[in-house]
């Protein structure tokens, strides 16, 4: 069953994905050639620490152990869970995928930013758009009445119409006091197919694009999913509330 949260719960939401927005956005800043990626990682506990938050990644259970970082930060082909290590650096060219979802006052907030470091291709730099485009009409389409599969036609057919990939093994989700609740939001699918969406839920709506084939595998940690041709992979996420108008972005940072 989908919860539909109440309007107390809507506005621990808002705080949590708040919360969630300004780690990302700061981590974002600090993503340049030279810091490391377990820098980067720790730089973002210590922002959490400091709105008094928690990572909802650290210690997250999985079929090879638990999540052993705060974040998770993927760099070029890599496309989800990338572990962050003191031996990665970030240089000059690069794209990475900083993952935070984090617990405020029992709520989480989940938000991904796939970041240019200095001066990246034209070429990639297009298809960084193209995912956080998708991402944009993914969330036109939360709206009350419609359906799962309404998103996630939109978000299969952007990545379609410029010739990428999509990642089917990994989806968006629903969010809330856990940081994966029902339902499972693909990036594929049919329209008008799907749990029916109801004004009150709130969803974390990701994209996941590689720039050639679908194939992935993951690394020997255990977590980081990579593509098999070394192309590169975007991932953009919100956290979102269907409302019976337009729907609410709530992981997007206060001016």
């Amino acid at each position: 069953m989908i919860p539909i949260k109440t309007a107390d719960e809507i506005l621990r939401m808002r705080e949590a994905g708040a919360v969630a927005a300004e780690v990302l956005s700061r981590m974002a800043k600090y993503a340049i050639a030279g810091v490391s990626t377990d820098d980067l990682d720790r730089f973002g506990r210590d922002i959490m620490m400091e709105l008094g938050a928690k990572s909802a990644c650290l210690q997250y259970p999985g079929r090879n152990g638990n999540y052993p970082a705060y974040t998770c930060i993927s760099i070029n082909d890599e496309v989800v869970h990338g572990v962050p290590s003191r031996n990665v650096i970030l240089k000059d060219g690069d794209i990475v995928s900083i993952d935070v979802a984090t617990f405020y006052r029992g709520y989480v907030g989940d938000n991904t930013r796939t970041v240019r470091v200095g001066n990246v291709s034209k070429e990639v730099d297009s298809f960084v758009k193209v995912t956080e485009e998708a991402l944009s009409l993914g969330i036109e389409q939360a709206k009350d009445g419609n359906r799962v599969g309404d998103i996630s036609h939109a978000i299969e057919m952007h990545a379609k119409r410029h010739g990428y990939g999509i990642l089917r093994g990994f989806v968006g989700h629903g969010v809330g006091r856990e940081m994966h609740e029902e339902p499972e939001i693909p990036n594929y699918g049919k329209p008008h197919t799907g749990p029916l969406l109801k004004a009150g839920m709130t969803l974390a709506i990701e994209p996941m694009f590689t720039m050639g084939d679908e194939e992935i595998f993951i690394a020997k940690d255990g977590w980081t999913v990579k593509t098999k041709d070394g192309k590169c992979a975007a991932h953009c996420e919100h956290t979102i509330l269907i409302t019976d108008n337009l729907p609410e972005i709530l992981t997007l940072v206060k001016k």
